[in-house]
């Protein structure tokens, strides 16, 4: 509410860089994982800003772009390594099960038997994928919160930034998974008026991490 305008630009730009770079075949995807910390911890700095009586600005976004960029394109690495080797084990999870059903399919000799033999195996092979990102996502991502916050503010370097963040985490879960519901809902209701609620939703969210963190790990200097 201290910018109400400047967050809605900043939200705009932050999308558009995001939504360009993705057009650009595979080096653009790899650009905007690896950009989304170093902006996003601009943000943070300049939530930081406001609550100290300052002012928030658009170039808050870009304010990483200095020798705190080179970490947090390490923990962008790390982060996006993380989901790989995730994705790696699921897809071959999906593919051993998956697989395994479509060949005794094959066998059968009632093609309605070998019809359902295969969506059972495809099912099983989906809830058994879905449990794995859950149990193993969810970790990667408590790592990952606070992180670029760690590098920003108190100089942690990118794996003790990531080891602070999961730790602290896994020591706020209760708030942690309220949090997440009624980011839940709030989302659901901001996609209502044709997706456009995202434009007040995305600021509000941004600007939680700050309060949080400071919570958490303290007043920086």
């Amino acid at each position: 509410m201290a910018a109400p305008l400047i967050w809605i630009v900043i939200t705009v730009l932050f999308v558009v860089i995001m939504f360009c770079l993705a057009l650009i075949p595979f080096i653009g995807q790899i650009a905007s994982t690896l950009l989304y910390p170093v902006m996003g911890a601009g943000v943070l700095i300049g939530s930081r800003a406001l609550d100290r009586g300052g002012q928030l600005t658009v170039g808050h976004l870009f304010s990483c772009f200095n020798d705190k960029a080179v970490p947090l394109i390490i923990v962008a690495l790390l982060y996006f390594g993380g989901w790989l080797v995730i994705w790696m084990i699921a897809a071959a999870i999906m593919v051993g099960i998956a697989g395994f059903s479509t060949l005794s399919s094959l066998m059968s000799a009632d093609p309605l038997e070998a019809g359902v033999a295969m969506l059972s195996g495809i099912g099983l092979a989906a809830m058994l994928v879905l449990l794995l990102m859950a149990l193993l996502g969810v970790p990667l991502i408590m790592a990952h919160w606070f992180a670029p916050a760690l590098v920003v503010f108190r100089g942690d370097q990118p794996i003790a930034a990531l080891k602070s963040s999961f730790t602290a985490s896994l020591r706020n879960i209760p708030p942690f998974l309220v949090y997440s519901l009624l980011g839940l809902l709030f989302a659901i209701v901001a996609t209502i008026p044709l997706g456009l609620g995202g434009i007040v939703l995305a600021p509000v969210y941004a600007a939680t991490l700050w309060p949080s963190y400071k919570d958490i790990f303290g007043e920086p200097g």
